[in-house]
């Protein structure tokens, strides 16, 4: 259905050792130090000293993919306003172990050779000696979004030299241990990272402690644009605005010192504007999903050819199941089939069809079933226990409801059949459906193309914005 399966390996580049740069969709904190950046500048805060250092400059990244192992080298030149320096290079591999049976990818990260070297004003010298790490992470690939969760650990040693007491083998010993959580879609991606340094030296009986809590998101909002002079053939327009940026905290406590406290970073990216075409429906005057048409017209999910809408026909199955398709990845297919000569899997949805490549997409992934195995009827209408299980499918999360037994929230909760309950005990946990005023789910009731139209808008709303609500602001904030 979309580009992240067939192209799996180029999305999990990310997940251990991906940086986030200039025209990239993933999103990925930059290395293991809970740094942030943006096209222009990268800073992060050092903690070997007896107090922290801020330093700022811009990192070099570059990667290679031979199979399945992925290299990725960090090149790091950075100075503080003080006067202080660092220099890093670190490179790290990735094997990856796609299991496609299962519809999932692993992989672990190693660090492969290193070097880093600090010099303060205080001509005080840390020349990293040893560096040992570790990285796993689990891929997760549903239709709708990719998501992962990774654990790390690592130590580095770093040996010291300070002009004011020379001939001193001081050692300082940085042990790490973190995880990492995100996601990735068509509309935007969010990892966040918090990891733990325990910092000790052999010449002090304190143990330093730092946490730090990085969040790295791109987004893509759909923004209603006004067109105001009144002699013209439309009144506005959407367009869509993409934003990354990644804000950090680290927390500190130096107990030698008695010296507590913490520093928030943050960095935004330029936003990138993309215009889309106008919607010119005559019918929708003053109707109440007026919006979420006209949105979901304008980015390709729906594709009308007249002027006319028929907000309050039934929705089909056809349309429906290339509709969500579409809000999956708007740009995932070619209108033609790469292989017109190859048999079509429905007898009634004809290969040369235009949209039949989603048909298959979704039959394939498990989104959607036919009504029998040689036919899809198309033109069936669509009730809304189907709408909300093809949703709840393709996002993977059907398994997220209770075990047998339990009751959904609905008043008609009996009336729900049971191959649509946990799709609507799901839908209705993430709020992508609620009930009626009486609170029913009435899961026989046939979809109007308006109902339609608000329920894929909800479907995309929870792409673009629940997600990364939820992998940033709801794990930096219970942290």
């Amino acid at each position: 259905m979309r580009n992240f399966k067939n192209n799996l390996l180029m999305f999990v580049l990310l997940c251990s050792v991906f940086v986030i740069m200039p025209g990239q969709v993933n999103a990925s904190p930059p290395d293991y130090n809970g740094g942030v950046l943006n096209e222009n500048t990268y800073e992060e805060v050092f903690f070997l000293e007896s107090y922290p250092i801020t330093f700022k400059g811009k990192p070099t990244v570059t990667e290679r993919q031979s199979k399945d192992k992925i290299t990725t080298t960090y090149r790091h030149n950075l100075t503080s306003a003080n006067g202080d320096k660092l220099v890093r290079n670190v490179v790290y591999e990735t094997t990856l172990n796609n299991r496609e049976d299962k519809g999932q990818t692993a992989s672990q990260t190693i660090v492969k050779s290193y070097s880093e070297k600090i010099t303060t004003a205080t001509k005080a010298v840390y020349t990293l000696e040893d560096f040992q790490f570790s990285q796993a992470t689990i891929i997760d690939n549903p239709p709708a979004s990719d998501f992962y969760s990774g654990d790390l650990v690592g130590t580095k040693i770093y040996k010291v030299t300070r002009p004011q007491v020379p001939g001193i083998n001081e050692t300082i010993t940085v042990s790490m241990t973190g995880r990492n959580m995100g996601y990735k879609n068509f509309w935007g991606a969010t990892e966040t990272q918090i990891i733990n340094y325990e910092i000790s030296s052999n010449f002090s009986s304190g143990t330093t402690f730092v946490t730090s809590k990085v969040s790295d998101s791109k987004t893509k909002t759909l923004e209603y644009q006004p067109h105001d002079p009144s002699l013209s053939s439309f009144t506005g327009g959407h367009i869509i605005v993409s934003n990354a940026n990644m804000v950090g905290e680290y927390t500190y406590s130096y107990p030698y010192y008695l010296r507590t406290g913490s520093i928030k970073l943050s960095q935004q990216n330029t936003p990138t504007l993309e215009r889309l075409i106008v919607p010119k429906f005559r019918d929708l005057n003053n109707h109440w999903a007026k919006d979420s048409i006209e949105k979901l017209y304008s980015i390709g999910v729906l594709d009308e050819s007249t002027q006319f809408f028929s907000p309050n026909k039934p929705m089909t199955r056809y349309n429906f199941t290339i509709g969500v398709l579409k809000a999956v990845d708007t740009r995932v297919f070619e209108t033609k089939t790469k292989n017109s000569s190859a048999k079509s899997i429905f007898k009634d949805v004809s290969r040369n069809d235009k949209g039949y490549p989603y048909i298959e997409s979704a039959v394939n992934q498990g989104i959607i079933n036919g009504y029998t195995a040689d036919l899809f009827k198309p033109a069936e209408s669509l009730t809304r226990a189907q709408a909300v299980a093809i949703l709840v499918r393709a996002l993977g999360m059907e398994g997220r409801a209770p075990g047998s037994g339990y009751r959904t929230n609905f008043a008609d909760d009996r009336s729900i059949p049971l191959w649509a309950k946990d799709s609507a005990y799901v839908a209705n946990e993430l709020g992508l459906v609620h009930g009626n005023a009486r609170n029913e789910f009435n899961a026989q009731q046939k979809l109007t193309r308006a109902e339609a139209a608000a329920l894929l808008q909800r479907f995309v709303d929870f792409l673009e914005n629940d997600l990364q609500k939820n992998y940033r602001d709801d794990i930096l904030n219970s942290n």
